[in-house]
């Protein structure tokens, strides 16, 4: 099975549609995501039928064997460092009972989940266990110069030039060190980013779009924004852009206490954000564009038609690129 952060592109690029606020759930009416066509191709990439318990259990004796793969790499380039299997956490749940944006009640309480969220409740009332690194001694024994050395022979070199704004990175094992090196040790090759399958991979990122801009769906947004219009909320052109207007305040709050990542800024020295006076109002304001985003769902059925011009369009996608489908389901079950 792949893991978490290998599994990133694969879950974007297979359209897991979260439709700003519009995923599936109990709140759905008859069509979910589960019913994605596509979903049985692409879900080979992350343990297929297993149930949470059963991937919570793989990946964490995934994690033991990448852990001592590392430790062995590390001494082999002269360097100590030992298995941290300490900080595994709970990966996979099939607990969905606390996301709920279809419910009334649950928009009256967090809005789109952004600056009131059910998981940051839980992590207050149940907080991880803060677990010591058993490296922190050895790393801090070392000069400045050994621990750079240390961290690239573990990490691998940062890139020598920035990255263009508007491109993506690529990541390759070879270049990620030891880490990279008992990551592909212990999960072998990722069948999605193998280069068999780079025209798949650009297909589906166009699907997701063209989805997105066929007449159907610009037809639906246009009638989910009139809605908004009149219930006092114009400007907004389709679904998604409501969520996203939320979370680009969101993120002009962060910026403006850290700055844009330019500049090193030491959080001690900076109030949080998230318990500020604007995080409170933004807060207040979510929950108030979201519920009359939600009542503008119901009234358009949105949550249904676009599922339903999803699914044409996947059904249309798997017709036209079946072969390569089978490939890939093939590729991703072997490699689990």
């Amino acid at each position: 099975m792949r893991s978490p952060g290998s599994l990133a592109l694969v879950a974007t690029t297979a359209l897991v549609f979260a439709l700003a606020g519009c995923a599936g759930g109990p709140g759905a009416d008859k069509l979910d995501y589960e019913d994605s066509p596509l979903n049985k191709y692409l879900s080979a990439a992350w343990g297929g039928d297993l149930s949470p318990e059963e991937q919570q259990k793989q990946f964490e004796e995934q994690n033991r064997k990448q852990e001592e793969a590392m430790a062995e790499c590390m001494a082999e380039e002269g360097f100590e460092y030992k298995p941290n299997t300490q900080n595994n956490g709970t990966v996979f749940s099939d607990d969905g009972g606390e996301w709920d944006p279809e419910s009334r009640e649950w928009v009256e309480k967090y809005g789109y989940g952004m600056v009131n969220s059910p998981w940051n409740e839980q992590m207050e009332e149940n907080p991880p266990e803060e677990t010591a690194d058993p490296n922190a001694d050895y790393v801090a024994s070392l000069s400045e110069s050994e621990q750079t050395a240390y961290y690239e022979t573990l990490y691998g070199a940062p890139p020598e030039e920035e990255i263009a704004e508007g491109t993506t990175y690529e990541y390759k094992w070879e270049d990620a060190g030891c880490q990279g090196r008992a990551q592909h040790e212990v999960q072998g090759e990722d069948p999605w980013q193998s280069d068999e399958f780079t025209e798949l991979r650009e297909k589906m990122d166009k699907l997701w779009s063209g989805t997105q801009e066929s007449p159907e769906f610009k037809e639906l947004n246009a009638a989910w924004a009139a809605c908004m219009a009149d219930a006092g909320e114009p400007g907004f052109k389709a679904q998604s852009d409501a969520s996203m207007s939320i979370s680009d305040e969101q993120q002009k709050i962060y910026e403006a206490a850290y700055g844009d990542g330019s500049t090193p800024v030491d959080p001690e020295t900076v109030e949080d954000p998230s318990k500020s006076p604007e995080m409170k109002k933004l807060g207040e304001r979510e929950v108030e564009l979201a519920l009359k985003d939600l009542e503008c769902r119901k009234e358009t059925s949105y949550l249904e038609k676009s599922l339903k011009i999803q699914f044409a369009q996947e059904e249309k996608f798997i017709a036209d690129n079946k072969a390569d489908l089978e490939a890939f389901k093939a590729a991703a079950e072997q490699s689990n």
